[in-house]
């Protein structure tokens, strides 16, 4: 391969990672929003983070861990309720993205991330 071949492919491939990035994140709401909804309605609070990682502290209201790199993530998402307000987070935002698109194309429409735990505490939610 030419140094310009080298050069196009890791610029696609910086450029793929962006897109899927932006993608993730297009869905994610900021704290202050999370806090409104919160006012107007009850929801559900899902970590889709390791058990080790909800271990270790996660927001104090949230109601399950289902981990989205488990094999069982999609079929626990089933289970759920569509008619009610799903609000999911991480570490980062990435990977409660991937679960918000996921139980979108499963059909639920009140879903959101809500971004990265650590925001998420210097926002003011509890951590335990």
């Amino acid at each position: 391969m030419d140094t310009l071949t080298i050069i196009i492919l890791i610029g696609v491939a910086v450029a793929l990672f962006y897109l899927n990035k932006l993608k993730n994140s297009k869905n994610m709401i900021p704290p202050q929003k999370f806090k409104e909804l919160l006012q107007e309605g009850p929801g559900v609070v899902i970590d889709v983070r390791t058990r080790s990682e909800h271990n270790n502290g996660h927001l104090k209201k949230t109601d399950y861990n289902y981990d989205i790199s488990s094999s069982d993530f999609e079929t626990k998402v089933e289970k759920l309720d569509q008619g009610k307000n799903y609000f999911l987070y991480c570490r980062t935002g990435a990977r409660s993205g991937r679960a918000t698109q996921i139980m979108k194309r499963k059909g639920f429409e009140n879903v959101y991330n809500i971004g990265g735990l650590q925001s998420l505490v210097n926002a003011g939610f509890e951590k335990e």
